[in-house]
């Protein structure tokens, strides 16, 4: 079978069956002084972990999915590693990875994730994954897996995970999570529920709120974490219903940035927020009893993951390096 290269199943070909297709047409907004991307990385770190990546076939969301923290986190020599392949089974228009039929599992991807995590030297691994709906736990099994051969090769390591919703396979793939837990789970609920049919096509605010909430139930001491995007349309006074959903669930990590449109195929930002108001939304989050908070223009779900798990809710992380 003749593969097809993943950048035919990114921008126009993805988007082109949603039901809401963003405007290639429309005029971007002109980026604010406040969004910055440092270029002063270092080469050699750079690419000496993308060596390494390829060496093993693995895959970072960092590069799927054009982070713009890229050349910083490979520089100090961190990444999240992307498992199940590089083609996802969702279209969600704010995302660059591909879409289309995924291949098969790698069988030996999880031994692949654990020895790049002891040849990097890394004492802290976020693990994600494209979305798998064609698997019958959405992935779950994989996941743990990754998460047993990681530990074992790597004793005394800490691994985050963020895993995709499992729609419609919810119960099948919180017992299969169960068989070897992370020292954080995070779950992105990404917007506020009115932008759901438009930001995130095919998921379910309130399936997402219960995979959080009863995987805190079974994993009390897990820490669970979300995510937020902003900057697509939602107002403050939605965000802080998100925040407090999201604490009604027991969560007790938020990060919220800034969107970027990754191409003119992906859905516009609608506006810049501004660090101020950043600022005010982790000032609210810690109001409502986060245990942490990173919030600012360049912040992702898993940018500096590892001193946000590590920071004590009386020391705040500062996402800005402020």
């Amino acid at each position: 079978m003749e593969l097809i290269p993943l950048h035919e199943l990114k921008g126009e070909s993805k988007m082109s069956r949603l039901k809401h297709k963003p405007d290639p047409e429309r005029p971007r907004l002109r980026k604010p002084e406040w969004i910055r991307i440092d270029a002063r990385t270092n080469a050699k770190n750079v690419n000496n972990v993308k060596k390494q990546l390829r060496r093993t076939k693995l895959h970072t969301v960092c590069e799927e999915a054009s982070c713009p923290n890229l050349g910083e986190c490979f520089s100090k020599r961190t990444a999240t590693f992307m498992v199940m392949g590089a083609i996802c089974t969702r279209r969600c228009p704010f995302c660059d990875v591909a879409h289309g039929k995924p291949m098969s599992l790698d069988p030996e991807e999880p031994r692949h994730v654990a020895e790049s995590t002891r040849d990097l030297g890394l004492r802290y691994v976020v693990i994600t994954s494209v979305d798998r709906d064609d698997l019958r736990d959405g992935g779950a099994n994989h996941f743990a897996e990754v998460v047993r051969e990681t530990r074992a090769l790597n004793p005394g390591v800490k691994v985050e995970i963020l895993v995709p919703d499992f729609r419609g396979k919810l119960d099948t793939a919180l017992a299969n999570l169960a068989e070897h837990t992370p020292d954080v789970l995070n779950h992105n609920m990404e917007t506020v529920p009115r932008l759901y049919d438009t930001v995130r096509p095919g998921a379910s605010y309130e399936n997402s709120l219960d995979l959080l909430n009863r995987y805190k139930q079974m994993h009390p001491e897990v820490t669970t974490k979300s995510g937020l995007m902003v900057g697509l349309g939602e107002t403050e006074e939605e965000m802080i219903q998100v925040m407090k959903d999201l604490r009604a669930q027991d969560v007790g990590m938020l990060t919220i940035g800034q969107y970027l449109q990754p191409t003119k195929h992906h859905l516009a930002v609608e506006e810049y927020v501004t660090p101020e108001q950043f600022k005010r939304y982790e000032e609210i989050g810690y109001e409502l009893g986060f245990e942490n908070v990173a919030s600012g223009p360049m912040v992702r779900s898993s940018y500096h993951a590892d001193i946000q798990a590590s920071h004590s809710t009386v020391e705040q992380f500062n996402p800005e390096g402020k």
